[in-house]
């Protein structure tokens, strides 16, 4: 396991295109100049010593040089032990819905992206539950066991896409039955699932399904993305709008929020609907529902002892900039010997 310490660093590998930008110029304004000035036989005459090859790899060099030195400072650490801890919280489960339907724009920027951010603000604002992921469409799919990483949980998030299952439609009720595998029957901690969809079911089961999994003990909540009255499902390539999804007459489809399903399951489930317009408000929602909830002590194992490891950047860094001082600027006489660059001496 390993964590990045200061990450805001990372904007500094900006200066390595600038530096390519500006060799490839200067390049190009050599070019130009030394062609107006004489002939490539002269100039291979008055410039003997010149080499392409070790200006290229001087801008090599310098780059690897700053890529290393800001890996040094974003720090890097890695856990260098696993501990098992104790730990008090909620199982929850989050059913990401990823049909066709989820890319509508009726709520910024499309009702997928708006659940990713649901999800993302809801993890960030947990304590020490655990959680777990689902995606489904047509069929369910289990994206993330449960798990304390909450990392992890939002790097499988965000990897998310319609185009992850190829079963389309939205079966709200495997999702269910799926989500009922992810609880430990041993540890019987406090059971919590999290629908997070646009209501359009094409089961019709999904009710009765919440309702054995409230039997079970798992509480369901659902939250609802997208506006009642709906909004096209735009057909894209690389990001552009080609057109909309038409039905077999060829009328544009319009898909809408169904607040009634997603309200029906929760109901049947010891629940609540929410409306996900407003992220803070669902957010806030979530927390005050959880609050109200027994926690139950459980194990967990947690990697410790995370160890800096800049230092070993830091001296590669180092060292790239001393071979450039060093080999690339200077020409020393061994170096000469070994004509590393096929210079004419």
């Amino acid at each position: 396991m390993f964590q990045l310490e200061e990450k805001i660093w990372f904007w500094t590998l900006g200066v390595i295109p600038v530096i390519i930008l500006l060799f490839l110029v200067l390049q190009f304004w050599r070019y130009r100049t030394q062609k107006k000035f004489a002939d490539a036989a002269l100039l291979k005459r008055l410039s003997p010593n010149r080499s392409v090859f070790k200006s290229v790899l001087k801008i090599i060099v310098l780059s690897l040089a700053f890529l290393c030195l800001t890996i040094a400072l974003v720090n890097p650490k890695i856990g260098t032990k696993l501990e098992t801890v104790k730990r008090e919280g909620v199982d929850i489960v989050f059913a990401v819905d990823v049909s066709k339907s989820m890319l509508a724009e009726d709520i910024a920027p499309n009702r997928l992206e708006k659940s990713k951010q649901l999800v993302t603000q809801i993890i960030n604002n947990l304590a020490s539950d655990r959680v777990g992921i689902i995606a489904y469409a047509g069929k369910a799919f289990p994206q993330l066991p449960i798990t304390t990483d909450y990392a992890s949980a939002k790097m499988f998030l965000q990897s998310m896409n319609t185009d992850m299952l190829s079963s389309q439609g939205t079966a709200i009720n495997e999702a269910i039955k799926l989500a009922k595998t992810y609880f430990d029957n041993e540890e019987q901690t406090n059971r919590v699932l999290i629908i997070i969809s646009d209501g359009e079911d094409h089961s019709e089961q999904a009710a009765v399904v919440a309702e054995e999994a409230s039997e079970e003990g798992i509480r369901i909540f659902t939250i609802g993305v997208g506006d009642v009255k709906g909004g096209p499902i735009p057909e894209k390539r690389n990001g552009v709008v080609l057109s909309y999804k038409k039905d077999s007459q060829g009328e544009t489809v319009i898909t809408k929020l169904n607040e009634e399903t997603l309200e029906n399951i929760a109901s049947e489930a010891n629940g609540v609907y929410i409306n996900g317009k407003n992220t803070n408000d669902v957010v806030e929602k979530i927390r005050e529902i959880l609050n109200t909830m027994d926690k139950t002590e459980f194990e967990a194992k947690e990697f410790a002892d995370f160890k800096d490891q800049f230092q070993w950047f830091l001296g590669f860094g180092i060292f790239f900039l001393l071979l450039d001082v060093l080999l690339l600027e200077r020409k020393t006489g061994w170096l000469k010997k070994l004509n590393l660059f096929n210079e004419n001496f």
